[in-house]
């Protein structure tokens, strides 16, 4: 004979000052439990990486402001792609972008390039520049 043979098939205590609780809130007491909330999404960010701003030497400054002479010169509007630094909006550093785009007007009071599209990149954001504007002109 076992310990419990005495209880083992009686039916289960029923309250009479409590209603029997739901399925789906019974179940509710199970689930797990993350204590600090929006922990692994910090984490996450954390670990995602970004680029410090890269410093241009004293030659890649001079190529990039001929060919933005160039580009303020000609009458027409070239179809240029920009190595654009974009700077994180929520942590240090940031990741150099391509940006192709049709220049409207280069504004050297503001220091910004206005696209066609109205889009306006800094000037200071300006990594490189690359076109087939160039390829023509030898040396630059």
């Amino acid at each position: 004979m076992s310990r419990y043979d005495d209880i083992i098939n009686l039916d289960r205590p029923v309250s009479a000052k409590h209603p029997p609780m739901a399925r789906i809130d019974r179940a509710a007491q199970f689930a797990p439990f993350q204590a600090l909330s929006g922990f692994g999404a910090t984490i996450i960010e954390e670990a995602r990486l970004t680029d410090e701003r890269p410093e241009l030497d004293e030659n890649e400054k001079e190529r990039l402001d001929m060919r933005l002479a160039m580009l303020t010169e000609t009458s027409s509007d070239p179809e240029v792609t920009l190595s654009v630094f974009v700077q994180d909006p929520k942590k240090s550093g940031g990741q150099i972008v391509p940006k192709t785009v049709r220049i409207k007007k280069i504004d050297e009071t503001e220091r910004v390039i206005i696209a066609r599209d109205g889009t306006r990149i800094s000037l200071d954001d300006v990594m490189g520049i690359d076109s087939e504007f160039f390829d023509h002109l030898a040396g630059i």
